[in-house]
């Protein structure tokens, strides 16, 4: 409000900016400056301003090649905030909407960390970016694959809490901003403005853990290992 022998070379994946342009900036405007009367109404400038960030979901999905878990699941939720605002239902549910979504990742991340599949490898293990054969064999040589699975669980937990964060400051903004009845010009204000302000308020502090749990797992391989990352990563 971002897997795996190739027999082709990967498409390009989408650039930051379109992705902003289209997820966060048009749609913003169209809600905030759009929705009046004299221009499109509350009820088309929701229709306007969410085509934008579904189509482009799935435009990236056809680009991509392949099904993107997250990219579904951006474009589910945003068909459901245009659900919930277009049969004018109380923005309560966009609040829980907004909190339920990351919350639920966040907690398929953390009991993933009690099965023998750890989430968690999925996200920072990504078989397109490290020679994982390569990594486990040079942690088998020194005899740290006991200690880079702990390791792991540790970055698991931040994985998960970054889901938490996000859940949380959801909700909040959502609750916060989202004062207006649906179906008012004010409610297509009010869902802009807080499209505007998802990157700063909740996008930036979630992706600040998640990196962090990167860097952690990162520079984890290389001291349990006595190598540099890149030994491990996939040339082009």
């Amino acid at each position: 409000m971002t897997s795996e022998t190739r027999p082709t070379p990967a498409k390009k994946s989408t650039g930051l900016i379109s992705n902003l342009l289209l997820n966060v900036v048009i749609p913003a405007i169209i809600l905030s400056k759009f929705s009046g009367e004299e221009y499109l109404g509350p009820v088309w400038g929701i229709v306007v301003a969410l085509a934008f960030p579904i189509g482009f979901g799935i435009w990236d999905l056809r680009q991509a090649g392949k099904v993107n878990f997250f990219s579904v699941l951006g474009v589910i939720s945003v068909l459901l905030t245009g659900g919930i605002a277009l049969l004018q239902l109380d923005a309560a549910y966009i609040a829980i909407k907004e909190a339920a979504i990351p919350g639920a990742l966040g907690l398929a991340v953390l009991i993933s960390q009690y099965t023998p599949y750890p989430l968690v490898k999925k996200f920072l293990l990504n078989g397109e970016l490290l020679d994982n054969d390569k990594l486990y064999a040079a942690l088998d040589a020194q005899q740290q694959r006991a200690q880079f699975e702990k390791k792991m669980a540790i970055a698991g937990y931040l994985v998960a809490s970054s889901f938490f964060l996000s859940s949380a400051l959801n909700y909040i903004l959502a609750k916060v901003i989202l004062v207006s009845p649906p179906g008012s010009t004010a409610f297509n204000e009010e869902l802009g403005t807080m499209t505007w302000l998802s990157y700063p308020v909740i996008v930036l502090p979630s992706m600040l853990v998640l990196f962090f749990a990167m860097w952690f797992m990162f520079s984890s391989i290389s001291k349990l290992t006595g190598q540099e990352l890149d030994t491990f990563m996939h040339q082009p």
